[in-house]
């Protein structure tokens, strides 16, 4: 399936699609490109308010502004991801949980990407909006999208490993 049907069936059912990904075998390339589309979907999401902010207060150049931006979310973010599915990884071992290395980081870089269309929206909001409620509750809402994809794709990945 497309990548882009895959992130639209997540929102109907996010252990499907990560049982569909686990059952594809174990393909690590897949994995770290789904972590780099992300920040870099991350990335595209944060430019309307690094536009804004370099229009409100020029002493920081958009350029700059865009160019630390695309470093954090390109290249920090995903290797934060890597850390955070290790980290993961040793706590599922120490409560005795039987799911894989590969399942855990399947699982989270596959929330990170399929609730992109959320940050995105978010990026918008920040954008055109700027910080208030508005961005608060968008914010909340990708935090809950997040963390649901991540649990359901943890469940599957460990029902998958037993």
């Amino acid at each position: 399936m497309a990548v882009t049907s895959d992130i639209s069936a997540t929102y109907r059912g996010p252990g499907r699609v990560i049982g569909r990904l686990l059952d594809d075998g174990r393909q690590e390339g897949r994995a770290l490109t789904f972590a780099l589309v992300a920040g870099l979907l991350f990335f595209v999401a944060q430019s309307p308010y690094q536009a804004r902010e370099a229009q409100l207060d020029p002493s920081g150049p958009l350029a700059v502004r865009l160019y630390w931006s695309a470093f954090f979310w390109v290249l920090i973010v995903p290797l934060a991801a890597y850390l955070l599915a290790a980290v993961f990884w040793v706590l599922a071992r120490l409560t005795r949980r039987r799911i894989s290395g590969y399942g855990i980081r399947l699982a989270l870089f596959w929330a990170l990407l399929a609730s992109t269309p959320v940050a995105l929206l978010a990026g918008m909001v920040a954008g055109f909006i700027g910080p208030g409620r508005q961005l608060d509750i968008v914010a909340t809402l990708w935090v809950a999208v997040f963390v649901w994809f991540l649990v359901a794709g943890l469940v599957r990945a460990e029902r998958a490993a037993a």
